[in-house]
C-alpha cells in the first residue's frame, strides 16, 4: 500500500462521516431542490449528534 492510500485510508469515514460531509459538495444544478428533503436531513444531522453526544454523556457518567 502507497502513503497516500494510508493517509487516505485513515480519513476515511464511511458512510457516516460522509453523511456529514454532504453539506460542503455543490448540489446538483440539474436536479430540483427540494425543501422538505433539506430539512429531513438537517434534522435527521442534529438527532444523530445529539444521540452521539448522550452516549458519550453516559459512558463519562457511568465509568468516572
Amino acid at each position: 500500500m502507497s502513503d497516500n492510500n494510508k493517509v487516505k485510508g485513515f480519513f476515511n469515514m464511511g458512510e457516516f462521516g460522509n453523511y456529514f460531509l454532504r453539506v460542503f459538495q455543490k448540489p446538483d444544478p440539474n436536479q430540483k431542490s427540494n425543501y422538505n428533503l433539506r430539512m429531513m436531513h438537517g434534522i435527521n444531522k442534529i438527532s444523530i449528534v445529539v444521540f452521539l453526544l448522550a452516549i458519550i454523556f453516559w459512558i463519562v457518567k457511568r465509568f468516572i
